[in-house]
């Protein structure tokens, strides 16, 4: 298009310079004698040759096209309307892709199953966001240090520490030194660490709240000679202990390998509704699923393709693969169990809970949790409580409505004898009972 543009130019220039003049880079310059300074200039187009000029540039550029079409300018044409095509057929996609994704992610959150997935501090009792809890452990942790500087230092190293060989590894060199000194109380030199031996490097000084869990057996930073150098280096020095301190180091000792990981626990939101057509209609927050949006949006995207796989022939083999992919893109489940009196008891779950785990919330739930009771799943499936089966292997992930039934003989000794709770649910959770939208 530029050099189209370029070739008009030229021809207007070249029409305005007159007739019988071809404007070229030799015309255009003074031309130089031999032997003269100078040579004869050329004439200036007048003032109304160049007004003509300028208003029929403007005209062309205005149109950007010559109105005669010779074959290459049908050739720019049809590739032009060729680009356009595509450059809108693209942009009616990313369009499109953005409003799916929007889907995705951004949820009415009145019409949400669930708010969210939720945590409970072990330490405080809070209340945590997925993105909170993680922080909120660790200022716990730190904060305990005011209380129990041994049992902080031991939280600390379970819990901050992902690799659990390398927390290993420290837990056993740290119970070798103790070991070390309880055998051999009045030896100085098992009551000294360097701080830069190799084993102390590679092994303790890496794992985070090692360091403080020494300290809060007595170890104290202490710069000493060592043989053979100039400089001072650091060591962790421990006093000479009597044998009830010696005892009390045994004990932080087990207390370092007996710990454990801090973590929240999930908070199953125990919710009762009223009886409902819309039991079995869920409407899951993007904090359930093992996906990013951008994944969960190729899913939505790509379902239509999984209903024509669906209604392939498939082997048994293959239909049980392809279910446990579908099981691993969910964290969490959402429950509910509908009651003989038509109410709906709900509750969030990992996805690998046990079968125990559902049946112990349902119990802690009802007035008579003693009492036996089945668990129906959809398709009939009846779930024993003493199985030690996933939820996700049940196909109850990622939300599923289960049939609640009291045991038939139980009941009907309890009715003869004249007995009958006038309630399933606890007082609490009918209390705060609401209406599924």
């Amino acid at each position: 298009m530029k050099k189209f543009f370029d070739d008009i130019k030229k021809d207007i220039k070249f029409k305005s310079a007159g007739p019988g003049k071809k404007l070229t880079e030799e015309t255009s310059k003074p031309q130089v004698v031999q032997g003269s300074v100078s040579a004869k200039p050329r004439h200036a187009p007048t003032e109304g040759a160049q007004m003509a000029g300028a208003a029929a540039l403007a005209r062309i550029e205005q149109h950007q096209r010559p109105k005669v079409h010779t074959s290459q300018d049908a050739i720019r044409n049809q590739v032009k309307r060729e680009l356009e095509a595509e450059a809108a057929a693209v942009a009616e996609k990313e369009k499109a892709a953005m409003a799916e994704g929007s889907k995705v992610s951004v949820k009415d959150p009145a019409s949400l199953s669930v708010s969210g997935v939720y945590f409970t501090c072990p330490l405080t009792g809070a209340t945590l966001t997925k993105s909170e809890r993680e922080v909120h452990i660790k200022e716990a942790i730190f904060m305990r240090f005011e209380e129990d500087e041994v049992e902080a230092s031991v939280m600390m190293m379970h819990t901050f520490n992902k690799d659990k060989e390398k927390v290993k590894a420290a837990v056993d060199i740290i119970s070798k030194y103790v070991d070390n000194i309880c055998k051999n109380p009045t030896e100085e030199k098992y009551r000294k660490i360097k701080i830069s031996n190799k084993v102390f490097q590679e092994k303790v000084r890496c794992v985070e709240g090692s360091r403080e869990f020494l300290q809060a057996l007595g170890f104290q930073s202490t710069m000493l000679p060592v043989e053979g150098q100039e400089q001072e280096e650091e060591f962790l020095v421990l006093p000479e202990q009597n044998a009830d301190a010696l005892e009390l180091m045994k004990e932080r000792r087990d207390r370092l390998q007996r710990g454990e990981p801090v973590r929240a626990q999930l908070d199953r939101q125990p919710q009762a509704f009223r009886p409902s057509p819309n039991a079995t209609r869920f409407e899951l927050p993007p904090e359930f699923y093992n996906l990013t949006a951008e994944e969960l949006k190729r899913e939505q995207q790509q379902r239509s393709d999984l209903v024509e796989k669906n209604a392939m022939l498939r082997t048994k083999a293959m239909r049980e693969r392809e279910e446990q992919r579908e099981r691993r893109k969910y964290n969490y489940t959402l429950l509910r169990i509908r009651l003989p009196d038509g109410n709906l008891l709900q509750g969030t779950f990992y996805a690998w809970d046990r079968l125990p785990v559902l049946f112990r919330f349902v119990r802690e739930s009802l007035v008579d949790g003693w009492q036996p009771f089945e668990l129906i799943a959809p398709g009939g499936q009846k779930l024993k409580e003493t199985e030690e089966v996933a939820l996700a292997e049940c196909n109850l992930v990622p939300a599923a409505l289960l049939t609640f039934s009291w045991d038939a003989a139980v009941q009907a000794d309890i009715a003869a004898a004249g007995g009958k709770s006038p309630t399933l649910l606890k007082p609490e959770l009918l209390e705060t009972i609401q209406t599924l939208s």
